[in-house]
């Protein structure tokens, strides 16, 4: 961490969150937080299957749980991470049922680029997604 960085507590984390409609709409609740790493919850929403036929949730929804937990997890920890610089993920199987659970990690912090990965289970805690994102900070 930089001297500047102080460590956010969970309560004013959770207060950042619900700032943006967004993630208000997608119900993100901070599910536990640590120098470790953060894990937060989504509940199911119908609104965001986008194929009836399996039940299946829009891989851009997982794809935006990932960046917003990676992000997340760097402003815990005191990191000025301002935007998104690059996003990748992988999808392992469909997401069918919820509630969604998101667990970031910091892998770097760098001067100008920090590291975060996010891996999403189901119910289950099967892995339904991970992926690994670049913030500008």
């Amino acid at each position: 961490m930089s001297e500047n960085a102080s460590v956010i507590d969970r309560a004013r984390l959770q207060e950042m969150l619900h700032i943006a409609p967004f993630h208000l709409w997608l119900g993100l609740e901070i599910k536990s937080c640590s120098e470790d790493g953060l894990e937060l919850t989504m509940p199911w929403r119908e609104e965001i299957v986008s194929n009836p036929m399996v039940g299946s949730a829009h891989g851009g929804v997982l794809a935006a749980l990932i960046d917003l937990t990676g992000l997340y997890t760097l402003l815990m920890l005191g990191i000025q991470a301002k935007a998104t610089a690059d996003l990748r993920v992988d999808y392992h199987r469909p997401a069918t049922t919820g509630p969604l659970t998101a667990r970031g990690q910091v892998v770097k912090i760098g001067r100008q680029i920090c590291v975060a990965e996010t891996r999403i289970l189901g119910p289950d805690d099967k892995l339904l997604a991970s992926g690994r994102g670049a913030y500008i900070c």
